[in-house]
Parts: structure tokens; sequence; C-alpha cells
């Protein structure tokens, strides 16, 4: 009578408890941690891009703001190819400073990426110049903007009144181009500190010219809502 084969022993599967999740500030290190390895993003472009969406809806909110005011408000609106003309040669030429803002900084935003350019291929010294000619472009559309204000503000304009027309369009104008001003001045103020520290081999050792990017994106951000300024306060 043959024996029947004996049933072998199967290993026994032990479980493995995961590892306990960390707390405090180790733990809130290693979920970026975790996240900065998802997406494979550096920490500074992430926090710039975030930095960036948030102003999208502090401007979003303005234009909508305005664009209801406007809609609705009952007074005539003052007719903006007249209010911001400039006298040329005794010829009134409606928008001219305001298309020279434009041109100007469009063109910052060219020298923007040309230096961003130079940046990754290591070349710092012509990086840190083209930033400071970007740096240039913003202070010269610092300076315009501020005539533009004090040119308003001597013929009555005020956030409170207008004599032109609607009261609306006088706190329409100072938030708005107010808030993209300040802007432009803070990335100027940005600008020139990281040509400086580009002079000074800041980043030569690690080889990571990232920085420029970022604020590059910051730059070419603050370009693309003037455009849609351009477009919605001053042609409409």
């Amino acid at each position: 009578m043959s024996s029947l084969p004996m049933p072998q022993a199967q290993p026994v599967a032990t479980a493995v408890a995961p590892p306990a999740p960390l707390s405090g500030w180790r733990g809130l290190v290693g979920d970026w941690s975790s996240d900065q390895r998802a997406f494979h993003v550096a920490w500074g472009k992430a926090m710039m891009w975030i930095f960036l969406l948030s102003d999208t809806f502090i401007f979003g909110c303005f234009l909508t703001s305005y664009m209801t005011v406007r809609a609705s408000t009952t007074a005539p609106w003052p007719n903006t190819s007249e209010v911001f003309a400039l006298n040329v040669a005794g010829t009134p030429v409606p928008l001219i400073l305001i298309a020279i803002m434009t041109f100007v900084l469009i063109t910052s935003s060219g020298t923007m990426a040309m230096a961003v350019n130079c940046a990754y291929r290591r070349d710092r010294i012509n990086a840190a110049a083209l930033i400071f000619v970007t740096a240039g472009f913003g202070e010269m559309f610092v300076c315009m903007q501020a005539f533009e204000w004090s040119k308003l503000i001597l013929e009555g304009v005020r956030p409170w009144g207008n004599p032109m027309g609607a009261t609306q369009f006088g706190s329409s104008f100072f938030m708005i181009t107010g808030f993209h001003g300040m802007h432009v001045t803070l990335g100027v103020i940005y600008l020139c500190w990281v040509a400086v520290r580009l002079l000074r081999g800041a980043y030569e050792k690690t080889g990571n010219y990232q920085i420029v990017e970022i604020v590059g994106l910051y730059w070419h951000f603050v370009d693309l809502v003037w455009v849609f300024i351009f477009a919605f306060f001053y042609l409409w």
C-alpha cells in the first residue's frame, strides 16, 4: 500500500507594520519633500507658481470688479482716449504714453528671456547685464506711471472723486494701476538683488542658476497682467 505524500507546510507571511508617520516639523518637511520628489519641481519654482496663482485671483477680482462697476454705473464714464492723451506739437495724441509704457514692458520681457538663456549657459556676466537692463525698463515704466498719476491728480482725479464723469473711475484707476505698479517696483528690486548675486558668483559653486528662471517667471507674469489692464481699462 503506497503512502500518500505529506502536505508541505506553507510559509507564514508576517505582516509588516507601516512606518509610523512623523509628527511635528519633521512630518511637515517629510510631506513637502514627498511632493517635491513626486512632481520633480524645485521648491523655489513651485512656491513661485503658487504665489503667481494667488496673485492671478487678486488681479482677476480687481478687473472683474472694475468691469462690473463700469457696466452698472449710471454716470458717464470718461473717454480714456481723451483722459490719457498727451499734447505732441500742439496736437493731442490719444494713449501715446500708455502705448510707450506697454512697449517698454514687452521689451523687458524679451531681455528677461535672454537673461534666463544666458544663465542656463552659465554665462553669469551677460545674464546679470541683461537683468539690469530688464530692471532699467521696469524703472522707466514706474517713472512713466508716476507721471501719469501726477497728471491725473493735477486734473482733479481722486480715488473718491472725478470731475470728468463717474466717481468710480478714480478709485478703479488708482487701485488697479497702483497694485500693478507696486508689483513692478518689487520686481525691479528683486531683479537687482539677483543680478548683484550673479556678479558676485553666489551661484557659481553649485552651478544652479534656477533663481534667474524663478525671477523671470515673476517678471513675465507682471508683463502679462499689464496686457490685460491695457486691454480692459485703457482700450475698453
